[in-house]
């Protein structure tokens, strides 16, 4: 085991690639290298952050089928797609938070759903709707472990209104919200989505 352990390290450090890497310059200045490190920074910097840009469209994010036919045609039909202010809500706006360490975390979670699209999870109609319950869970479990951070992008309880909204409301806004005892998620599950078959969720009854 040890022996074979120190052929290996041997052979690393005697590739001839590997030892130009970890030599030390030889014609270069210490001003060139840190200008060229710099440079090579500032793109990498550039394009991961135009990656994930792209990535955080609406545009990008019903390129999948499965996304265009079932939840964004759903998401058509709610105020926060067509509504009297004209203000609309994608779908980053309301399952990515715009922090930027928040977001990042958020992206790795998202792998999953690039692996599902591959594997074709949820690739036909009857697929996603067999689906349905087990991916809303998912979510509404997301959103309730991070205080509906996304619904905050948008919606502040520091700048609500109570008095221009309906009594109902206001009461269950000053009561619970306000108070800490629930989140946006516990009371506004189906806001931008159909609901699935709601039996046996908490408050649903």
């Amino acid at each position: 085991m040890a022996a074979g352990i120190s052929r290996a390290w041997g052979w690393f450090r005697g590739n001839r690639w590997v030892r130009t890497a970890v030599s030390p310059p030889a014609y270069l200045s210490l001003a060139f290298l840190t200008l060229g490190g710099f440079v090579a920074g500032v793109i990498f910097w550039g394009g991961f952050n135009t990656a994930l840009e792209y990535t955080n469209t609406e545009k990008f994010c019903v390129g999948c089928h499965e996304m265009n036919t079932n939840v964004f045609e759903e998401l058509k039909g709610t105020i926060h797609f067509t509504n009297r202010s004209g203000v609309r809500a994608g779908c980053p706006d309301c399952h990515v938070p715009h922090e930027w360490t928040n977001k990042i975390a958020r992206k790795m979670q998202a792998s999953k759903e690039v692996w599902g699209h591959i594997f074709g999870s949820i690739d036909t109609r009857d697929k996603f709707l067999a689906m349905r319950k087990h991916l809303a869970e998912r979510e509404w479990e997301r959103m309730k472990a991070n205080d509906s951070l996304e619904c905050r992008n948008c919606h502040s309880s520091e700048s609500m209104d109570l008095v221009k909204q309906n009594p109902r409301a206001a009461s269950a806004h000053e009561r619970f919200l306000f108070s800490g005892e629930k989140t946006c998620i516990d009371c506004h599950k189906g806001i931008a989505h159909k609901l699935p078959d709601m039996s046996g969720i908490p408050g649903w009854q």
